[in-house]
């Protein structure tokens, strides 16, 4: 037997302040988009920015639906949003935030096991890594590429 060790780095921030410009715009963007979702059920608010390779911001929202699990997260909403309307340009960085009752939630939110795949799938499809920022009112990590998120990863690759 062997035992083999995944090590995944990540850049934590403390805040706003310590992101370039571009970074903190686009954390800006999916805290606006987090106040717009319709999260009525759970009062889980997430938003979603990405920035794509053409310089284009787009942001996103959760939509949830009493016909549970019919609804959507932000992180699909806005990548699917992005491929739907520019097919061709590679997302650079996805920031990805939000709100519960209180306000900001204290730790970075993490995407669920279904947006990471389909970050996944968009990577590989223009083979180029995303930069991924996770918000949260304590720390801000940024990670450079879905495979942090998703190790062991299933990818077009897989199927060969």
């Amino acid at each position: 037997m062997q035992t083999k060790e995944i090590r995944i780095i990540v850049h934590e921030y403390s805040g706003l302040d310590e992101l370039s410009e571009t970074d903190r715009q686009l954390v800006l963007q999916a805290r606006e988009a987090a106040l717009k979702a319709y999260a009525p059920y759970s009062g889980f608010q997430v938003g979603a920015a990405v920035r794509l390779a053409n310089e284009v911001v787009l942001s996103g929202n959760n939509q949830e639906n009493a016909a549970y699990p019919t609804g959507l997260c932000a992180e699909r909403t806005v990548l699917f949003y992005a491929n739907a309307n520019y097919p061709e340009v590679p997302v650079q960085t996805l920031a990805v935030t939000a709100r519960n009752s209180t306000g900001l939630v204290h730790e970075p939110v993490k995407p669920c096991g279904g947006c990471r795949q389909a970050l996944l799938e968009i990577e590989a499809r223009f083979q180029q890594k995303i930069k991924v920022i996770l918000d949260g009112e304590k720390a801000i990590w940024v990670l450079n590429g879905v495979e942090s998120l998703l190790p062991f990863s299933f990818k077009p690759s897989s199927l060969s």
